[in-house]
């Protein structure tokens, strides 16, 4: 099984405004409530949202009601982006978790489709890490195969998960994409100008 995990813990400082709640586009969307829906839409069988400086909740702020959805508070979210991607772990990992495929809040946009190339990417290699690019960039989701969670668990806080993905180089499958939303995150209240559903 290969369950998602969405990091929306941080304050969002530089936005000036939680990042989870923000409307996308004019359709009632919220960038919480794309994201989700995207990952359920590709097929994942389970999903959790890691939150933080901001609380949600299940049928608010976008969020569906789902019993494929669990949000999971992570006090320690200031501790960094690591640390809430472990508090994600902890909620997923059982004897029949093989992967966990991680995302951003912060990257909405990710196509359906995309998500479904990954994942059948991990399906056919079993590699340790698989991300989507578009030539010289790399983008979300990533997927973490199980045989890197310790390594994950293990990581200097102060680099995060690039510390893996960075020991793994050689076994990494990289999936080429042409998916704009794989790549495009929003930080300030200027990436939002011209956003649409």
């Amino acid at each position: 099984m290969l369950q998602g995990i969405v990091l929306a813990a941080g304050a969002s400082q530089r936005m000036g405004r939680p990042k989870a709640r923000l409307p996308l586009g004019t359709g009632g969307d919220t960038f919480a409530g794309r994201v989700v829906r995207t990952l359920l839409d590709a097929g994942l069988p389970r999903v959790v949202i890691v939150t933080g400086a901001e609380r949600l909740e299940a049928g608010r702020g976008g969020v569906p009601r789902d019993r494929r959805v669990r949000l999971v508070h992570h006090g320690g979210w200031a501790e960094g982006q690591l640390s809430s991607l472990l508090a994600g772990l902890d909620a997923v990992e059982e004897p029949a978790t093989e992967a966990v495929l991680v995302t951003l809040v912060d990257v909405p946009l990710v196509r359906p489709s995309t998500v479904r190339t990954l994942v059948s990417a991990w399906r056919a290699t079993r590699a340790p890490v698989v991300r989507p690019v578009h030539g010289a960039r790399h983008g979300h989701p990533v997927i973490f195969d199980r045989a890197v969670f310790a390594s994950l668990r293990a990581a200097d806080p102060a680099r995060g998960a690039k510390a893996v993905v960075e020991a793994h180089r050689g076994a990494i499958v990289e999936v080429e994409v042409d998916d704009a939303g794989a790549f495009r995150d929003f930080d300030r209240p200027e990436d939002l100008a011209g956003l649409e559903s």
